[in-house]
């Protein structure tokens, strides 16, 4: 005879229904790659589709054998193992939808995009000087930069340790939503950068740290004029200029985990820095910057009533699901 399952809360059965509708979405980007290599000329270097597999592979299947255990049913593990395979996925499949999404050479937007900020009264280049002339500011912002990749991983972490798991569904699906919105948009309005753009060489700059910005360099024109089509998950670096995915993402993290009081200090001054240094390393213009505060607005407010939405209809199902009747064994 199977054991019973431990029982759920109401609340975290409906973020566990919404975690597996996240699984759609993810099949739906997989299926849009899968698509587009058979249209293109674009391929993946198998290591690295390895890799994605495996780790969403074990990661999910791990999570999902949990949720079905009658001993072992525990929100945390499910979720957190649940989150970390399908932001593994999205970022292994996204990533190389940017180089798809920058193959069709549209007209380069630069000294659209550096007017826009003079329009408004930024001065690009006397920012990169000012910080450039203070290292241990400089040195901070790089530090900020790369603020994306851990805090990404320490979302699902802080949230579940909080019981925070609606939090969790809804922060995969604005991550993913915004990542699609911001490289769709970058297909409309590619950039290279504003350091090419102003003709200020990075090394010139010796306390500025642009890896990001030269990955970009590197990467892009040979999309666009057809001499890249072999991608090496292990190697990409993505290539978005408008909006910038950075600035979403530290709107997103934020947003993510101000539900943990501690954290809110850690919030702070590590998406400050993440927006203060995505300009910098990334050589975003500064209206990358707004565009992605704005885009990850969008996605949290899309994600939120879908929530609701998720949450409303699991209640009701719940609701008027037939109470079991106990038969006497006879």
């Amino acid at each position: 005879m199977a054991l019973p399952r431990p029982a759920l809360s109401t609340e975290v059965e409906a973020a566990w229904r919404f975690l597996q509708l996240n699984w759609l979405v993810c099949a739906a980007i997989t299926a849009v790659l899968a698509l587009s290599l058979l249209v293109t000329g674009f391929s993946l270097a198998l290591p690295g589709v390895a890799v994605a597999i495996g780790y969403t592979g074990i990661y999910g299947g791990f999570a999902h054998a949990n949720a079905a255990s009658p001993k072992r049913r525990d929100p945390q593990v499910m979720f957190v193992l649940a989150a970390l395979a399908q932001i593994a996925l999205i970022a292994a499949v996204m990533t190389p939808l940017t180089y798809v999404a920058a193959a069709p050479n549209l007209p380069l937007q630069d000294a659209n995009l550096l007017a826009i900020d003079r329009a408004l009264g930024l001065d690009w280049a006397a920012y990169v000087r000012y910080v450039n002339a203070h290292p241990v500011l400089a040195a901070w912002l790089g530090y900020g930069y790369n603020m994306i990749r851990w805090q990404v991983f320490a979302v699902p972490v802080v949230l579940a340790a909080k019981g925070l798991y609606s939090r969790i569904a809804e922060f995969i699906f604005a991550f993913g939503l915004a990542l699609i919105a911001t490289t769709i948009i970058s297909a409309l309005v590619p950039a290279i950068g504003v350091y090419q753009q102003i003709g200020l060489d990075p090394a010139s700059l010796p306390n500025i740290e642009a890896g990001a910005y030269l990955e970009q360099l590197r990467d892009l024109p040979p999309t666009r004029d057809g001499t890249l089509r072999h991608l090496d998950l292990l190697g990409l670096a993505g290539i978005v200029t408008f909006p910038s995915f950075h600035a979403a993402s530290a709107v997103l993290y934020s947003w993510a985990l101000w539900g943990a009081r501690w954290m809110r200090p850690i919030v702070v001054v590590a998406n400050g820095a993440l927006l203060l240094g995505t300009p910098i390393v990334g050589g975003h213009y500064f209206i990358d910057i707004f565009a992605g505060v704005a885009v990850a607005v969008v996605a949290i407010a899309v994600s939120r009533r879908v929530g609701r939405m998720v949450a409303r209809r699991h209640a009701g199902f719940a609701a008027t699901a037939p109470i079991p009747i106990a038969v006497p064994a006879e």
